[in-house]
């Protein structure tokens, strides 16, 4: 039961209503026998800093934040991790003694995703779609997985030479190239990759995704849509029709709802208890790890 005790944490956005978020924490807090509850806000461009000042004033453990608000939260938040300066962007905010600090799970979240599936990037090609803030978690979980060569194809070019400087002096990474999104038809360029990213939302809303020669790729190359859906997406479904390795975004959002559930709670969170719950909300049988 909820009472004058219950501690709250939330996630904040524009749209709210589909996030997947509160069940796997409240399942975590359940198993747990926390007496803390995870709520949904719809929370509007305009109101984000009445919001964020809301957090201390009204004692929550700490808020996620998802679009259009993880780029803006940082000039509102003063105290950032390293990751978060990094990306560009905040998407956990915790409450610290009344105190706001702003972090960023988005890479940490996806290169645990990757690494479940067994992913080695080890002097290889990466390819990611899109130059906007999931573009950069890619680009850091691809480095982390040792990855060779990434590519950036993008709408706009400038967009992507720009992110492809920010994030040039990280790493292990030979190199950091950009292109067009005309280059998903250039058959030297997708038969070297060995993961193909989608960062955008291009088939969210839409039955198509952009040109890409599917074929083209070695039998082994791993199509990743950060994007995650009941049923397969635009950019995956062909690739799944002939027999590529493909993955949604749900395993990226379950580990970046544990790494926030930690920096709430201070305390390791129950990934399978989380797991399953996401699962059940997606319509997917939850496979045992």
């Amino acid at each position: 039961m909820i009472g004058g005790a219950t501690r709250i944490a939330a996630v904040f956005g524009d749209p709210v209503a589909h996030s997947l978020s509160p069940a796997m924490h409240n399942a975590a807090y359940a198993a747990l026998k926390l007496d803390r509850v995870y709520v949904a806000c719809h929370v509007t461009p305009d109101r984000l800093p009445a919001a964020l000042r809301a957090i201390s004033a009204l004692g929550f453990l700490g808020v996620n934040l998802t679009v259009p608000h993880k780029q803006k939260a940082l000039k509102i938040v003063k105290r950032l991790s390293a990751e978060a300066r990094m990306l560009g962007a905040a998407n956990s905010i915790v409450n610290r003694n009344g105190v706001l600090y702003g972090h960023n799970t988005d890479a940490r979240g996806l290169e645990f995703a990757l690494r479940e599936l067994d992913v080695s990037l080890r002097g290889k090609l990466a390819i990611v779609i899109g130059a906007g803030g999931a573009a950069g978690a890619a680009i850091v979980a691809a480095q982390r997985l040792r990855a060779r060569r990434i590519v950036i194809l993008n709408r706009t070019r400038a967009r992507a030479a720009s992110l492809a400087r920010r994030f040039a002096h990280i790493s292990n990474v030979s190199e950091i190239q950009t292109a067009g999104l005309d280059q998903l038809c250039d058959r030297e360029l997708m038969g070297d990759a060995a993961i193909v990213m989608n960062a955008t939302p291009m088939g969210l809303k839409t039955a198509r995704f952009a040109p890409l020669d599917y074929r083209a790729t070695p039998r082994d190359c791993l199509f990743y849509d950060l994007i995650y859906a009941p049923q397969a997406t635009p950019f995956l479904k062909p690739a799944a029709a002939i027999g590529r390795p493909v993955a949604d975004g749900a395993a990226m959002l379950l580990h970046q709802g544990a790494l926030a559930f930690r920096l709430f709670n201070g305390r390791p969170a129950p990934v399978e208890v989380m797991r399953r719950a996401l699962m059940n909300q997606l319509g997917r049988v939850a496979r045992r790890r």
